[in-house]
């Protein structure tokens, strides 16, 4: 063997590949359980829903949650569709509205060392600490100062202040190469041309993982005291309300659960890739 190059050995056992694979594959299950149960519960008929001790596979599957919650959507004050109009509007625009803020915010502070960025980023971490129910009356006080309460803008604002998308992109934006940066200046390209056509395509997992992230929460949020009347509520108050009926409408709320869980996790499998990329380099777990 040459001098100076030592190749350590890293090879497991078989019992050791086949420990981990087991021990990933309770780890998968296990995560994948409530997903797969939701699934199949919505196509239960009642009385295997109400059955005891619970199955967990279905015998008679049937789409009757769904009809009956087309019916019960027929007899809403306002349709359905304009119920799934604002929760898409809003999770569209506020994703797009925080992508844009949370990653022009992030390529000074990551990129740009100005005097106080240090302590923006301390408080950009601080604000981690604090979860979401600690600025619901700040947010209410704020939408209504600006006369924006029953509005959309009182649904989408607050999206937009996220300090996680912040930290994601800044702690990206952070690993590319300054060289790669020096090397377009020197060419004549500005600031803004080298945000929008060098680093924006360089940190493409980030702001996947943020759009992931961001339409998730959106998606499932009710609007809380924000939004009263019936014109302006989203999809997810109106299952709320479903859902609330109890045991009789066991059905029709495990089918509201699984329309309500598909594009976040439709979203989620196409973006995967970029979502452990980006925990892996945000130290995010």
């Amino acid at each position: 063997m040459s001098a100076g190059i030592f190749k350590p050995n890293v090879s497991r056992s078989v019992f050791g590949n086949v420990m981990v694979f087991l021990f990933l594959l309770v780890f998968g299950v296990f995560f994948a359980f409530p997903i797969v149960y939701a699934i199949i519960t919505a196509f239960k008929p009642m009385n295997e829903i109400l059955i005891f001790p619970p199955r967990f596979f279905v015998r008679h599957p049937t789409l009757d949650n769904f009809i009956e919650l087309s019916y019960m959507a027929d007899s809403f004050w306002v349709p359905l569709i304009r119920y799934i109009f604002n929760s898409v509007l809003v999770s569209v625009l506020g994703t797009v509205g925080h992508l844009l803020l949370s990653s022009m915010a992030a390529y000074p502070l990551a990129r740009h060392p100005f005097p106080g960025h240090r302590w923006i980023k301390q408080i950009v971490v601080l604000s981690l600490l604090f979860t979401a129910s600690v600025t619901y009356l700040p947010q209410y006080v704020v939408m209504s100062q600006l006369k924006l309460i029953n509005t959309y803008g009182a649904l989408i604002l607050p999206a937009l202040q996220s300090s996680l998308g912040l930290y994601r992109m800044m702690n990206f934006m952070g690993t590319l190469p300054e060289e790669m940066l020096e090397a377009a200046r020197i060419d004549g390209a500005r600031e803004a041309t080298i945000y929008w056509r060098i680093v924006m395509p360089n940190v493409k997992p980030a702001w996947l993982t943020l759009i992931i992230f961001s339409f998730q929460g959106l998606w499932k949020s009710t609007g809380g005291s924000l939004v009263y009347s019936e014109e302006m509520k989203v999809l997810p108050a109106i299952m709320e309300q479903i859902t609330a009926g109890g045991i009789a409408r066991a059905g029709v709320s495990s089918a509201a659960v699984l329309i309500m869980m598909l594009p976040p996790v439709l979203i989620f499998i196409l973006s995967q890739k970029s979502v452990i990329q980006t925990m892996s380099i945000s130290g995010l777990k």
